[in-house]
Protein backbone atom coordinates (compact mmCIF):
# COMPACT_ATOMS: atom_id res chain seq x y z
CA UNK A 1 0.00 0.00 0.00
CA UNK A 2 1.14 3.41 -0.93
CA UNK A 3 2.59 5.62 1.83
CA UNK A 4 0.78 9.05 2.90
CA UNK A 5 3.79 10.69 1.26
CA UNK A 6 3.17 9.00 -1.91
CA UNK A 7 -0.38 10.99 -1.84
CA UNK A 8 1.28 14.10 -1.71
CA UNK A 9 1.11 14.54 2.29
CA UNK A 10 4.25 16.41 3.25
CA UNK A 11 3.52 15.16 7.22
CA UNK A 12 6.71 12.98 9.07
CA UNK A 13 5.58 9.77 10.29
CA UNK A 14 5.66 11.23 13.99
CA UNK A 15 2.77 13.21 12.77
CA UNK A 16 0.77 10.72 11.00
CA UNK A 17 -1.76 8.67 12.91
CA UNK A 18 -2.39 5.47 10.97
CA UNK A 19 -4.86 2.98 11.69
CA UNK A 20 -5.06 4.45 15.17
CA UNK A 21 -7.03 2.74 17.69
CA UNK A 22 -10.01 4.36 19.48
CA UNK A 23 -8.30 5.64 22.88
CA UNK A 24 -6.36 7.47 20.41
CA UNK A 25 -8.54 9.21 18.33
CA UNK A 26 -11.12 9.94 21.37
CA UNK A 27 -8.20 11.73 23.03
CA UNK A 28 -7.29 13.46 20.22
CA UNK A 29 -11.01 14.41 19.66
CA UNK A 30 -11.13 16.27 23.25
CA UNK A 31 -7.74 18.22 23.53
CA UNK A 32 -7.24 19.01 20.14
CA UNK A 33 -10.53 18.42 18.26
CA UNK A 34 -12.36 20.17 21.06
CA UNK A 35 -14.95 17.79 21.58
CA UNK A 36 -16.88 17.15 24.58
CA UNK A 37 -17.29 14.41 26.80
CA UNK A 38 -20.12 12.99 28.22
CA UNK A 39 -20.39 11.48 31.98
CA UNK A 40 -20.73 7.98 30.21
CA UNK A 41 -17.71 8.73 28.26
CA UNK A 42 -19.32 9.14 24.51
CA UNK A 43 -18.02 12.60 22.91
CA UNK A 44 -19.98 15.04 21.41
CA UNK A 45 -19.04 17.36 18.27
CA UNK A 46 -20.65 20.07 16.52
CA UNK A 47 -20.79 20.47 12.61
CA UNK A 48 -21.51 24.02 11.88
CA UNK A 49 -23.87 25.16 9.35
CA UNK A 50 -23.75 22.15 8.27
CA UNK A 51 -26.14 19.24 10.12
CA UNK A 52 -26.84 17.76 6.94
CA UNK A 53 -26.11 16.64 3.80
CA UNK A 54 -24.77 19.30 1.13
CA UNK A 55 -27.06 18.02 -1.43
CA UNK A 56 -26.43 20.47 -3.96
CA UNK A 57 -23.09 20.46 -3.78
CA UNK A 58 -22.56 16.88 -5.08
CA UNK A 59 -20.11 16.81 -8.37
CA UNK A 60 -18.82 13.78 -10.44
CA UNK A 61 -15.73 13.86 -12.71
CA UNK A 62 -17.04 13.78 -16.51
CA UNK A 63 -15.09 11.07 -18.57
CA UNK A 64 -16.26 8.64 -21.43
CA UNK A 65 -17.12 6.06 -19.31
CA UNK A 66 -19.24 8.19 -16.84
CA UNK A 67 -20.54 10.56 -19.00
CA UNK A 68 -23.07 7.24 -20.09
CA UNK A 69 -23.40 6.00 -16.86
CA UNK A 70 -24.13 8.79 -14.55
CA UNK A 71 -27.55 9.74 -14.17
CA UNK A 72 -26.76 13.63 -14.53
CA UNK A 73 -30.30 14.61 -14.26
CA UNK A 74 -30.22 13.26 -10.52
CA UNK A 75 -28.67 16.36 -9.25
CA UNK A 76 -25.03 15.75 -10.04
CA UNK A 77 -22.95 17.77 -11.34
CA UNK A 78 -20.48 17.68 -14.06
CA UNK A 79 -16.74 18.49 -13.05
CA UNK A 80 -14.03 18.57 -15.82
CA UNK A 81 -11.01 16.73 -14.56
CA UNK A 82 -8.81 19.86 -14.60
CA UNK A 83 -11.44 21.10 -11.87
CA UNK A 84 -10.69 18.47 -9.78
CA UNK A 85 -7.26 18.25 -9.89
CA UNK A 86 -7.29 21.83 -8.79
CA UNK A 87 -9.49 21.62 -5.80
CA UNK A 88 -7.67 18.38 -4.90
CA UNK A 89 -3.95 20.56 -4.46
CA UNK A 90 -5.89 23.20 -2.54
CA UNK A 91 -7.37 19.74 -0.19
CA UNK A 92 -3.57 18.50 -0.22
CA UNK A 93 -2.51 21.89 0.74
CA UNK A 94 -4.78 22.70 3.56
CA UNK A 95 -4.43 18.90 5.41
CA UNK A 96 -0.51 19.76 4.96
CA UNK A 97 -0.34 22.75 7.14
CA UNK A 98 -2.78 21.07 9.46
CA UNK A 99 -0.51 19.28 12.58
CA UNK A 100 -1.63 15.73 12.35
CA UNK A 101 -2.72 13.95 9.67
CA UNK A 102 -5.22 10.70 10.16
CA UNK A 103 -4.45 7.75 8.31
CA UNK A 104 -6.96 5.09 7.95
CA UNK A 105 -7.82 1.86 5.77
CA UNK A 106 -11.13 -0.36 6.27
CA UNK A 107 -13.01 -1.96 3.30
CA UNK A 108 -16.85 -1.50 2.82
CA UNK A 109 -19.55 -4.30 1.90
CA UNK A 110 -18.89 -7.63 4.46
CA UNK A 111 -19.22 -10.35 1.04
CA UNK A 112 -15.29 -10.80 0.11
CA UNK A 113 -16.81 -11.28 -3.22
CA UNK A 114 -18.08 -7.92 -3.35
CA UNK A 115 -16.05 -5.58 -1.02
CA UNK A 116 -14.35 -2.15 -1.77
CA UNK A 117 -11.27 -1.13 -0.02
CA UNK A 118 -11.35 2.57 1.32
CA UNK A 119 -8.80 4.82 2.54
CA UNK A 120 -9.39 8.31 4.60
CA UNK A 121 -6.80 10.83 5.06
CA UNK A 122 -8.25 13.53 7.66
CA UNK A 123 -7.26 17.07 9.66
CA UNK A 124 -10.06 15.75 12.35
CA UNK A 125 -9.70 12.55 14.58
CA UNK A 126 -13.42 12.40 15.30
CA UNK A 127 -14.00 11.65 11.50
CA UNK A 128 -11.20 8.85 11.26
CA UNK A 129 -13.20 7.53 14.39
CA UNK A 130 -16.44 7.94 12.38
CA UNK A 131 -14.98 6.22 9.50
CA UNK A 132 -13.44 3.41 11.67
CA UNK A 133 -17.13 2.97 13.28
CA UNK A 134 -19.41 2.81 9.90
CA UNK A 135 -17.05 0.81 7.58
CA UNK A 136 -15.71 -2.88 8.32
CA UNK A 137 -12.76 -4.43 9.22
CA UNK A 138 -13.04 -8.06 7.62
CA UNK A 139 -9.32 -8.72 6.67
CA UNK A 140 -9.99 -9.75 3.09
CA UNK A 141 -7.22 -10.34 1.37
CA UNK A 142 -8.30 -8.93 -2.01
CA UNK A 143 -10.84 -6.68 -2.76
CA UNK A 144 -12.75 -7.31 -6.38
CA UNK A 145 -14.22 -3.41 -6.82
CA UNK A 146 -10.85 -2.07 -6.03
CA UNK A 147 -9.84 0.81 -3.72
CA UNK A 148 -11.36 4.53 -3.27
CA UNK A 149 -9.32 7.07 -1.62
CA UNK A 150 -10.83 9.90 0.65
CA UNK A 151 -9.25 13.40 1.16
CA UNK A 152 -10.92 14.89 3.79
CA UNK A 153 -10.84 18.74 4.81
CA UNK A 154 -14.22 19.62 6.60
CA UNK A 155 -13.10 23.27 7.11
CA UNK A 156 -11.78 23.97 3.95
CA UNK A 157 -13.74 26.85 2.52
CA UNK A 158 -13.38 26.15 -1.54
CA UNK A 159 -12.94 29.36 -3.84
CA UNK A 160 -16.10 28.97 -5.63
CA UNK A 161 -15.50 31.63 -7.88
CA UNK A 162 -12.30 30.29 -9.34
CA UNK A 163 -13.74 26.78 -9.11
CA UNK A 164 -16.74 27.93 -10.88
CA UNK A 165 -18.67 25.69 -8.18
CA UNK A 166 -22.22 26.37 -6.39
CA UNK A 167 -20.14 26.78 -2.68
CA UNK A 168 -17.67 26.59 -0.53
CA UNK A 169 -18.67 23.36 0.43
CA UNK A 170 -17.48 20.39 -2.89
CA UNK A 171 -18.23 16.85 -2.38
CA UNK A 172 -16.65 15.32 -5.82
CA UNK A 173 -16.00 11.64 -6.96
CA UNK A 174 -13.59 10.91 -9.81
CA UNK A 175 -14.65 7.36 -10.73
CA UNK A 176 -11.39 6.43 -13.31
CA UNK A 177 -9.20 7.10 -10.78
CA UNK A 178 -11.11 5.94 -7.72
CA UNK A 179 -10.74 9.05 -5.29
CA UNK A 180 -13.00 10.89 -3.16
CA UNK A 181 -12.70 15.15 -2.47
CA UNK A 182 -15.00 16.28 1.06
CA UNK A 183 -14.17 19.76 1.76
CA UNK A 184 -16.31 23.16 3.49
CA UNK A 185 -18.45 20.45 5.88
CA UNK A 186 -18.09 19.03 8.89
CA UNK A 187 -20.86 16.91 8.73
CA UNK A 188 -19.95 13.55 8.94
CA UNK A 189 -22.54 11.50 7.18
CA UNK A 190 -20.74 12.82 3.49
CA UNK A 191 -17.96 10.56 4.51
CA UNK A 192 -20.49 6.99 4.37
CA UNK A 193 -22.62 8.30 1.60
CA UNK A 194 -19.99 9.31 -0.75
CA UNK A 195 -18.70 5.60 -0.62
CA UNK A 196 -22.65 4.12 -0.31
CA UNK A 197 -22.74 6.26 -3.96
CA UNK A 198 -19.57 4.09 -5.23
CA UNK A 199 -21.10 0.68 -3.96
CA UNK A 200 -24.54 1.82 -6.17
CA UNK A 201 -22.17 2.77 -9.12
CA UNK A 202 -19.89 -0.17 -9.05
CA UNK A 203 -22.60 -3.33 -8.16
CA UNK A 204 -25.23 -3.41 -10.77
CA UNK A 205 -22.34 -3.80 -13.04
CA UNK A 206 -22.65 -7.63 -11.43
CA UNK A 207 -26.20 -8.03 -11.09
CA UNK A 208 -25.89 -7.38 -7.80
CA UNK A 209 -28.71 -5.05 -6.13
CA UNK A 210 -27.33 -2.00 -3.68
CA UNK A 211 -29.95 -0.93 -1.38
CA UNK A 212 -30.71 2.38 1.10
CA UNK A 213 -32.15 0.16 3.53
CA UNK A 214 -32.16 -1.74 6.88
CA UNK A 215 -32.16 -5.33 7.00
CA UNK A 216 -32.55 -8.11 9.74
CA UNK A 217 -33.26 -12.08 10.19
CA UNK A 218 -35.06 -13.82 13.08
CA UNK A 219 -33.69 -17.34 14.48
CA UNK A 220 -35.41 -19.22 11.70
CA UNK A 221 -33.16 -17.41 8.76
CA UNK A 222 -35.77 -15.42 7.34
CA UNK A 223 -34.83 -11.53 6.20
CA UNK A 224 -36.42 -8.84 6.25
CA UNK A 225 -35.20 -5.68 4.44
CA UNK A 226 -36.58 -1.99 5.30
CA UNK A 227 -36.04 0.62 2.64
CA UNK A 228 -36.29 4.40 3.35
CA UNK A 229 -34.82 7.87 3.69
CA UNK A 230 -33.64 9.16 6.72
CA UNK A 231 -36.33 9.28 9.31
CA UNK A 232 -38.76 6.85 7.84
CA UNK A 233 -37.65 4.50 10.57
CA UNK A 234 -34.95 2.20 9.28
CA UNK A 235 -32.80 2.02 11.87
CA UNK A 236 -35.85 2.05 14.23
CA UNK A 237 -38.03 -0.92 12.68
CA UNK A 238 -34.30 -2.73 11.45
CA UNK A 239 -33.32 -2.89 15.02
CA UNK A 240 -35.88 -4.95 16.48
CA UNK A 241 -36.76 -6.87 19.41
CA UNK A 242 -36.04 -10.59 19.08
CA UNK A 243 -34.30 -9.73 15.49
CA UNK A 244 -30.71 -10.29 14.97
CA UNK A 245 -29.33 -6.83 13.07
CA UNK A 246 -27.63 -7.42 9.89
CA UNK A 247 -27.28 -2.97 9.43
CA UNK A 248 -29.62 -0.40 9.60
CA UNK A 249 -28.57 1.83 6.33
CA UNK A 250 -26.77 -0.11 3.48
CA UNK A 251 -27.15 -2.89 2.02
CA UNK A 252 -26.71 -5.52 -1.03
CA UNK A 253 -29.04 -8.12 -2.16
CA UNK A 254 -27.08 -10.94 -4.47
CA UNK A 255 -27.71 -14.51 -5.00
CA UNK A 256 -25.75 -15.75 -2.13
CA UNK A 257 -28.07 -13.59 -0.04
CA UNK A 258 -28.37 -10.20 1.43
CA UNK A 259 -24.97 -8.10 2.87
CA UNK A 260 -24.05 -5.07 5.21
CA UNK A 261 -21.94 -2.48 3.74
CA UNK A 262 -21.05 -1.03 6.98
CA UNK A 263 -19.64 -2.18 10.06
CA UNK A 264 -21.36 0.42 12.38
CA UNK A 265 -24.50 2.99 12.99
CA UNK A 266 -25.15 5.89 11.95
CA UNK A 267 -28.74 6.98 14.11
CA UNK A 268 -31.03 9.63 14.67
CA UNK A 269 -31.37 11.12 18.33
CA UNK A 270 -33.77 13.15 18.15
CA UNK A 271 -36.39 11.83 20.69
CA UNK A 272 -34.28 9.29 21.84
CA UNK A 273 -35.76 7.39 24.82
CA UNK A 274 -34.34 3.94 26.83
CA UNK A 275 -37.89 2.77 26.42
CA UNK A 276 -38.94 3.37 22.80
CA UNK A 277 -35.25 2.51 21.65
CA UNK A 278 -33.19 0.82 24.33
CA UNK A 279 -30.75 -0.63 21.85
CA UNK A 280 -29.63 2.72 20.04
CA UNK A 281 -29.99 4.47 23.65
CA UNK A 282 -27.70 2.10 25.06
CA UNK A 283 -24.77 2.41 22.02
CA UNK A 284 -25.28 5.82 22.43
CA UNK A 285 -24.49 6.00 26.64
CA UNK A 286 -21.05 3.71 25.84
CA UNK A 287 -17.77 4.96 26.08
CA UNK A 288 -17.17 5.93 22.71
CA UNK A 289 -20.16 6.51 20.84
CA UNK A 290 -19.63 10.01 19.15
CA UNK A 291 -22.91 12.41 19.33
CA UNK A 292 -23.31 14.88 16.83
CA UNK A 293 -25.35 18.15 17.00
CA UNK A 294 -26.96 17.08 19.99
CA UNK A 295 -27.02 19.56 23.03
CA UNK A 296 -25.91 18.56 26.63
CA UNK A 297 -28.01 19.98 29.81
CA UNK A 298 -25.78 21.41 32.65
CA UNK A 299 -25.03 18.57 34.43
CA UNK A 300 -23.54 17.63 30.17
CA UNK A 301 -26.11 15.17 30.15
CA UNK A 302 -27.87 14.73 26.21
CA UNK A 303 -30.53 16.35 26.05
CA UNK A 304 -32.27 14.48 23.48
CA UNK A 305 -35.50 16.30 22.60
CA UNK A 306 -33.38 19.90 22.65
CA UNK A 307 -33.08 20.65 18.94
CA UNK A 308 -32.33 23.85 19.19
CA UNK A 309 -28.84 23.00 17.01
CA UNK A 310 -29.98 20.65 14.72
CA UNK A 311 -33.56 18.00 14.63
CA UNK A 312 -30.91 15.70 12.62
CA UNK A 313 -28.74 15.01 15.66
CA UNK A 314 -27.08 11.81 15.22
CA UNK A 315 -25.16 8.96 17.21
CA UNK A 316 -22.11 6.65 15.27
CA UNK A 317 -21.15 3.80 17.06
CA UNK A 318 -19.41 0.61 15.79
CA UNK A 319 -22.20 -2.32 15.67
CA UNK A 320 -20.20 -3.64 19.10
CA UNK A 321 -22.56 -1.28 20.94
CA UNK A 322 -25.18 -3.23 19.97
CA UNK A 323 -26.68 -6.29 21.11
CA UNK A 324 -28.34 -8.43 18.89
CA UNK A 325 -25.59 -8.48 15.84
CA UNK A 326 -25.53 -10.63 13.53
CA UNK A 327 -22.14 -12.19 12.99
CA UNK A 328 -20.94 -11.26 9.63
CA UNK A 329 -23.23 -8.97 9.17
CA UNK A 330 -24.97 -11.32 6.29
CA UNK A 331 -28.22 -13.08 6.05
CA UNK A 332 -30.05 -15.29 3.24
CA UNK A 333 -31.86 -13.90 0.52
CA UNK A 334 -35.04 -11.66 2.02
CA UNK A 335 -38.90 -13.05 3.03
CA UNK A 336 -39.76 -9.49 3.05
CA UNK A 337 -39.00 -6.33 1.99
CA UNK A 338 -40.83 -3.10 3.44
CA UNK A 339 -40.82 0.10 1.72
CA UNK A 340 -41.48 2.62 4.48
CA UNK A 341 -42.85 6.45 3.57
CA UNK A 342 -43.62 8.49 5.84
CA UNK A 343 -46.94 10.25 4.39
CA UNK A 344 -47.35 14.24 5.09
CA UNK A 345 -50.84 13.60 3.43
CA UNK A 346 -52.34 11.27 5.57
CA UNK A 347 -53.31 9.53 2.39
CA UNK A 348 -51.83 6.44 2.26
CA UNK A 349 -52.71 3.20 4.51
CA UNK A 350 -50.35 1.85 7.53
CA UNK A 351 -50.05 -0.88 5.04
CA UNK A 352 -50.89 -2.17 1.67
CA UNK A 353 -49.47 -5.59 -0.20
CA UNK A 354 -47.59 -4.94 -3.31
CA UNK A 355 -47.96 -6.93 -6.41
CA UNK A 356 -44.28 -7.30 -8.15
CA UNK A 357 -45.59 -4.01 -10.36
CA UNK A 358 -46.77 -2.01 -7.58
CA UNK A 359 -43.64 -2.56 -5.48
CA UNK A 360 -41.34 -1.67 -8.57
CA UNK A 361 -43.72 1.66 -9.26
CA UNK A 362 -43.47 2.81 -5.56
CA UNK A 363 -40.06 1.64 -5.50
CA UNK A 364 -39.07 3.95 -7.98
CA UNK A 365 -41.35 6.51 -6.92
CA UNK A 366 -39.92 6.62 -3.76
CA UNK A 367 -42.37 9.16 -2.31
CA UNK A 368 -42.30 10.40 1.64
CA UNK A 369 -41.79 13.11 3.53
CA UNK A 370 -38.51 14.69 3.77
CA UNK A 371 -38.34 15.69 7.25
CA UNK A 372 -36.37 18.41 8.71
CA UNK A 373 -32.93 18.61 9.63
CA UNK A 374 -32.06 16.11 7.32
CA UNK A 375 -30.65 18.24 4.36
CA UNK A 376 -29.29 22.16 4.66
CA UNK A 377 -32.58 24.22 4.39
CA UNK A 378 -35.37 21.62 5.22
CA UNK A 379 -37.13 22.78 8.28
CA UNK A 380 -40.07 21.18 8.37
CA UNK A 381 -42.01 17.95 6.68
CA UNK A 382 -41.82 18.43 2.65
CA UNK A 383 -43.65 16.22 0.38
CA UNK A 384 -41.14 14.91 -2.39
CA UNK A 385 -39.91 12.10 -4.68
CA UNK A 386 -36.80 10.03 -3.93
CA UNK A 387 -36.71 7.73 -6.76
CA UNK A 388 -35.47 4.12 -5.15
CA UNK A 389 -36.02 5.39 -1.80
CA UNK A 390 -32.68 7.03 -2.07
CA UNK A 391 -32.11 9.27 -5.11
CA UNK A 392 -28.64 11.26 -3.31
CA UNK A 393 -27.09 8.43 -3.65
CA UNK A 394 -28.05 6.24 -6.84
CA UNK A 395 -25.73 6.85 -9.21
CA UNK A 396 -27.27 5.26 -12.35
CA UNK A 397 -30.84 5.32 -14.00
CA UNK A 398 -33.26 4.55 -11.65
CA UNK A 399 -34.38 1.97 -14.11
CA UNK A 400 -31.67 -0.31 -13.72
CA UNK A 401 -31.92 -0.39 -9.94
CA UNK A 402 -35.74 -1.03 -9.94
CA UNK A 403 -35.04 -3.70 -12.93
CA UNK A 404 -32.87 -5.51 -10.09
CA UNK A 405 -35.25 -5.62 -7.76
CA UNK A 406 -38.25 -6.95 -10.28
CA UNK A 407 -35.41 -9.88 -10.85
CA UNK A 408 -34.73 -10.53 -7.44
CA UNK A 409 -38.86 -10.04 -6.44
CA UNK A 410 -39.93 -12.80 -9.57
CA UNK A 411 -36.82 -15.10 -8.59
CA UNK A 412 -37.33 -15.41 -5.64
CA UNK A 413 -40.60 -14.90 -4.62
CA UNK A 414 -40.17 -11.70 -2.06
CA UNK A 415 -43.30 -10.53 -0.08
CA UNK A 416 -43.12 -6.26 -0.80
CA UNK A 417 -45.17 -4.23 1.47
CA UNK A 418 -45.92 -0.46 1.73
CA UNK A 419 -45.88 0.85 5.11
CA UNK A 420 -46.68 4.31 5.95
CA UNK A 421 -44.82 5.26 9.26
CA UNK A 422 -46.32 9.02 8.39
CA UNK A 423 -49.75 10.55 9.59
CA UNK A 424 -53.44 9.46 10.01
CA UNK A 425 -56.45 10.94 10.79
CA UNK A 426 -55.61 14.05 8.52
CA UNK A 427 -52.51 16.02 6.83
CA UNK A 428 -48.98 16.85 8.59
CA UNK A 429 -50.76 19.93 11.28
CA UNK A 430 -53.79 18.10 11.54
CA UNK A 431 -53.42 14.55 11.93
CA UNK A 432 -51.13 12.60 14.44
CA UNK A 433 -47.95 10.67 13.39
CA UNK A 434 -48.26 6.91 13.65
CA UNK A 435 -47.43 5.45 16.86
CA UNK A 436 -44.10 3.05 16.78
CA UNK A 437 -45.78 0.21 18.81
CA UNK A 438 -48.39 0.32 15.70
CA UNK A 439 -45.86 -0.25 13.27
CA UNK A 440 -44.15 -2.49 14.91
CA UNK A 441 -47.18 -4.72 15.72
CA UNK A 442 -48.04 -4.49 11.72
CA UNK A 443 -44.20 -5.61 11.27
CA UNK A 444 -44.70 -8.73 13.61
CA UNK A 445 -47.75 -9.39 11.66
CA UNK A 446 -46.30 -9.67 8.69
CA UNK A 447 -42.81 -11.37 9.84
CA UNK A 448 -45.19 -13.95 11.40
CA UNK A 449 -46.75 -14.82 8.24
CA UNK A 450 -50.52 -13.83 9.90
CA UNK A 451 -50.81 -11.13 7.07
CA UNK A 452 -50.25 -14.10 4.61
CA UNK A 453 -53.82 -15.59 5.35
CA UNK A 454 -55.50 -11.64 6.13
CA UNK A 455 -58.46 -10.73 4.15
CA UNK A 456 -58.06 -7.78 1.89
CA UNK A 457 -60.22 -4.42 0.03
CA UNK A 458 -58.66 -2.42 -2.49
CA UNK A 459 -58.14 1.25 -1.52
CA UNK A 460 -59.84 3.64 -3.97
CA UNK A 461 -57.44 5.68 -5.21
CA UNK A 462 -53.82 3.85 -5.29
CA UNK A 463 -54.95 0.36 -5.75
CA UNK A 464 -53.44 -0.67 -2.62
CA UNK A 465 -54.32 -4.21 -1.13
CA UNK A 466 -55.07 -3.21 2.51
CA UNK A 467 -55.65 -6.05 5.29
CA UNK A 468 -58.84 -5.79 6.86
CA UNK A 469 -57.72 -6.72 10.32
CA UNK A 470 -54.48 -7.07 12.37
CA UNK A 471 -54.34 -8.85 15.41
CA UNK A 472 -53.30 -5.95 18.28
CA UNK A 473 -54.43 -3.22 15.77
CA UNK A 474 -57.51 -1.38 15.65
CA UNK A 475 -59.52 -1.74 12.65
CA UNK A 476 -60.22 1.88 12.46
CA UNK A 477 -56.72 2.73 11.19
CA UNK A 478 -56.35 0.32 8.46
CA UNK A 479 -58.12 2.15 5.95
CA UNK A 480 -56.94 5.50 5.78
CA UNK A 481 -59.95 7.35 4.88
CA UNK A 482 -61.87 6.41 7.69
CA UNK A 483 -59.61 8.08 9.69
CA UNK A 484 -60.78 11.36 8.66
CA UNK A 485 -63.56 13.35 10.25
CA UNK A 486 -64.07 15.17 7.16
CA UNK A 487 -64.48 12.64 4.21
CA UNK A 488 -64.49 15.00 1.57
CA UNK A 489 -61.41 16.64 2.62
CA UNK A 490 -59.73 13.01 2.40
CA UNK A 491 -61.11 12.50 -1.29
CA UNK A 492 -59.58 15.89 -1.86
CA UNK A 493 -56.18 14.62 -0.61
CA UNK A 494 -56.03 11.73 -1.92
CA UNK A 495 -56.73 12.79 -5.48
CA UNK A 496 -53.96 15.43 -4.81
CA UNK A 497 -51.24 12.93 -3.71
CA UNK A 498 -52.16 10.43 -6.48
CA UNK A 499 -52.10 13.06 -9.05
CA UNK A 500 -48.72 13.98 -7.64
CA UNK A 501 -47.88 10.37 -8.50
CA UNK A 502 -48.71 10.87 -11.66
CA UNK A 503 -47.29 13.44 -12.78
CA UNK A 504 -44.05 12.51 -10.78
CA UNK A 505 -43.55 9.26 -12.77
CA UNK A 506 -43.95 10.88 -16.25
CA UNK A 507 -40.21 10.83 -16.05
CA UNK A 508 -39.50 7.46 -16.18
CA UNK A 509 -39.13 5.41 -19.00
CA UNK A 510 -41.52 2.29 -18.58
CA UNK A 511 -43.47 -0.55 -19.64
CA UNK A 512 -47.76 0.36 -19.43
CA UNK A 513 -47.54 -2.79 -16.73
CA UNK A 514 -45.41 -0.95 -14.33
CA UNK A 515 -47.57 2.61 -14.86
CA UNK A 516 -50.21 0.20 -13.80
CA UNK A 517 -49.52 -0.36 -10.60
CA UNK A 518 -49.85 3.24 -9.67
CA UNK A 519 -52.72 5.03 -9.07
CA UNK A 520 -55.54 5.19 -11.47
CA UNK A 521 -57.20 9.04 -11.35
Amino acid sequence: MNAPQDHGFTHTNKLIFSNSNTEVLLEHAINKQGAKKTPDGAIVVYTGKHTGRAAKDKYVVVSDLTEKTIDWENNIHKMSPETFAGIKKDVLDHINSSDQLYWSTKNVGAHPDHALQAELFSTHPSHTLFFNYLMRDDGFKEHRLGKYTIYHAPTLHIDKDKYDVRSETVIAMDMDNHEILIAGTLYAGEIKKSLFSVMNYLLPNDKIFPMHAGANVDKDGNVSVFFGLSGTGKTTLSTQEGKMLIGDDEHALCEDGTFNFEGGCYAKTYKLTKEGEPGIFKAASTRGAILENVVLNDSGVPDYFDKSIAENGRVAYPLTYIDGVKEGSRGGLPNNMFLLTADAFGVLPPVSKLSKEQAMYYFLSGYTAKLAGTEVGVTEPTATFSCCFGAPFMMRKASEYAELLGDYIQKHDIKVWLVNTGWTGGAYGEGNRFPLQVTRRIIDSIQSGELNLAEYEKEEYFGLNIPKAIHGVDDSVLNAKKTWKDQDAYDKQAKKLAGMFIDNFKKFDTSSDLIAGGPSV
